[in-house]
């Protein structure tokens, strides 16, 4: 069951108006959009997705709500350019929710969950040729430590690369348990009993599938362009690497030009175009942490554009 993180905090977050036009740039299953559409009576919905499943489930499930919606079966990072094909120039609040939603992980055959056994897949897009197997089974030693230290955090880095080109010198490596078992004996005991230690490598992989750091930042810049006066854009990040891309990008929109700061009365046109509706990320509640382990490491951030 998928039940959505920080979904109360972000929906009010984006300070809704019934009759507004907002996008959900991550529909997943539905879950905040079901709740924006039910606001937004006489607005207008238009949610992202690119997976097919979700796409058919969600359709069935916003049905039952409205008819107000629009449902693009495309990556977030083409945002601008399908809303403009639909006459869509500017909007009233924009979501992303960044976490891979519960069903795809709960899909053993998707190939996300290092729990259960699958072939190596991860692909969000199902037509794309890039997956997890083609990852785990022809990049370099080098490339595989540098993808599990910079998108994983993991300081076994190096020993998990060497062991899996070891290994796949004998036969490739087909499944998530076979991959598992390799990161498992490349660690220390002491690893093993914090966390799975095939967590940070797992998320690892998924990034590189997925180009989701690289297509992180010009959704970003493409939403804060879209936004009206009044709009805003709300993001929950799952962890560090993305928080930290949304932090520094938000940051950067919302401070006063550094040639004009500290000037008694600064021109308008020197000011900044947004603001930070929270400083501070905002975190889940003990009730929702209690409720939902899955929403551990969320972290959300709003910013309005002001002018």
């Amino acid at each position: 069951m998928h039940i959505s993180v920080l979904l109360n905090e972000s929906i009010d977050g984006l300070n809704l108006k019934e009759d507004g036009i907002y996008v959900d740039c991550t529909l997943g299953y539905a879950g905040h959009s079901s709740e924006i559409l039910k606001r937004i009576t006489r607005g207008c919905l238009f949610a992202f997705d690119q997976d097919i499943n979700a796409v058919e489930f969600s359709r069935k499930k916003l049905s039952s709500i409205g008819n107000n919606f629009e449902i693009i079966n495309n990556n977030f990072v083409n945002i601008k350019e399908e809303l403009e094909k639909r006459n869509v120039s500017n909007v009233d609040g924009i979501l992303f929710d960044l976490g891979v939603s519960s069903p795809q992980l709960d899909e053993s055959d998707r190939g996300f969950s290092y729990h259960n056994d699958a072939k190596l897949d991860m692909r969000m897009n199902q037509n794309q040729e890039l997956s997890a197997h083609v990852v785990v089974n022809t990049y370099p030693e080098s490339e595989l430590a540098n993808i599990f230290f910079k998108y994983g955090e993991e300081k076994y880095s190096r020993s998990i690369a060497k062991n899996i080109v070891k290994y796949r010198e004998n036969k490739e490596i087909e499944t998530t348990l076979e991959l598992v078992e390799i990161i498992k004996n490349s660690v220390p005991e002491k690893a093993k009993r914090d966390k799975h230690p095939a967590r940070k490598v797992f998320q690892a992989i998924r990034i590189e599938v997925n180009n989701e750091l690289g297509i992180l930042d010009k959704s970003m810049r493409d939403s804060l362009s879209l936004l009206k006066v009044g709009g805003r854009l709300a993001v929950i990040t799952f962890h560090s690497l993305e928080d930290r891309i949304i932090k520094n990008l938000f940051k950067e929109v919302t401070e006063v030009d550094p040639k004009v700061k500290g000037l008694p009365n600064i021109p308008e046109s020197y000011l900044p175009d947004f603001k930070l509706v929270n400083t501070k990320a905002i975190i889940p509640s003990d009730l929702e942490l209690e409720n939902n382990n899955r929403s551990r490491s969320s972290k959300l951030r709003i910013i309005e554009r002001v002018k």
